[in-house]
């Protein structure tokens, strides 16, 4: 089932930051725990983040830690994933999943 959308996705240079966005229109994400993944090129999806309900509990890929944080903002019903520090290896499209519902990807493309 697809019914969030995540934004903030672009090209950047190694090094660089982007921040993305997870919403869903129509539904109330404070409910749920939320996950970020990804799916580099030629490669199946795999984990980067998650943050449970109440924002207590975060986890993170060993390849991400110290460089990217998520975080929510119920007030906002929004879901967010900083990204510094860039690499190459971390482009990919970048997908949000949460209570059973994905959107539909945003692109990250890092550039050396």
């Amino acid at each position: 089932q697809v019914n969030l959308v995540e934004s903030g996705g672009g090209s950047v240079q190694a090094g660089g930051s982007l921040r993305l966005t997870c919403t869903a229109p129509g539904r109330t994400l404070s409910s749920y725990g939320m996950g970020w993944y990804r799916q580099p090129p030629r490669r199946a999806r795999e984990f980067v983040a998650s943050i449970s309900s109440s924002g207590g509990a975060i986890t993170y890929a060993d390849s991400v830690k110290g460089r990217f944080t998520i975080s929510r903002d119920d007030a906002k019903n929004t879901g967010y994933l900083q990204m510094n520090g860039l690499k190459p290896e971390d482009t990919a499209i970048y997908y949000c999943g949460s209570g059973g519902s994905w959107g539909q990807g945003t692109q990250v493309t890092v550039s050396s």
